[in-house]
């Protein structure tokens, strides 16, 4: 037991560094890719053809690569980040494109019809996106949603190719110190228990958005 409390000590400090890269890439991804998302769908071609690119260039090219640049490359342009910096601008960026894609199908997915009806009633476009699309693209996005920041739970461990000492490089670090695989079994159940609070989450709030109704 001894042994177990001693191996979990600095795997909790571990985690710490994997609970902030996720939740600031949350924080910043998820309203940037709101944002990439009206941007898509905009009827200005120029902004709409640009982040198509950046959706693309972002979503076809591997995370770890995209640390790599952020990292190493910068610097050549006289711009040097820190570990921890590079990798939420990584992430961050990558996640938005992920992101803005599961929004934009969200919104084309609400009937023309309920567009017509809000202005027929003298919405504004403000008062039409938040009060009837909205809610109704929230309820369609979530299992999607739910699914890529489960991803990300488990993306975060991309971050030991910056050296930076996240719960799975503890774990790596322990094993490879005392020659015994049980860090890697806590390293499995601390992953399991995040997975379990963010399917916890998701359940809540697909419950309360289910009242609305299709």
């Amino acid at each position: 037991m001894e042994q177990l409390i001693r191996m979990c000590i600095p795997m909790l400090n571990g985690t710490k560094i994997t609970l902030t890269v996720f939740f600031a890439t949350l924080a910043f991804a998820l309203p940037l890719g709101f944002a990439l998302a009206l941007g898509r769908i905009s009827k200005i071609k120029a902004v709409s053809k640009t982040i198509e690119i950046y959706s693309w260039i972002m979503r076809g090219t591997p995370l770890m690569l995209q640390l790599f640049f952020f990292y190493f490359v910068l610097p050549y342009f006289g711009i040097l980040l820190p570990g921890l910096a590079a990798a939420l601008l990584a992430f961050v960026l990558n996640y938005a494109a992920y992101f803005s894609e599961i929004f934009r199908a969200g919104i084309q997915s609400i009937p023309k019809g309920q567009y017509e009806a809000a202005k027929a009633f003298g919405f504004t476009n403000g008062q039409m996106l938040r009060r009837i699309i909205l809610p109704q693209m929230i309820k369609r996005v979530l299992p999607p949603v739910c699914n890529e920041t489960i991803t990300l739970v488990k993306d975060t461990s991309l971050v030991y190719v910056l050296a930076m000492n996240d719960l799975l490089r503890e774990a790596r670090t322990i094993v490879q110190r005392e020659f015994t695989m049980t860090p890697f079994l806590l390293a499995a159940i601390f992953y399991l228990a995040m997975t379990f609070v963010v399917n916890k989450v998701f359940a809540r709030l697909e419950a309360h958005y289910a009242r609305y109704s299709e």
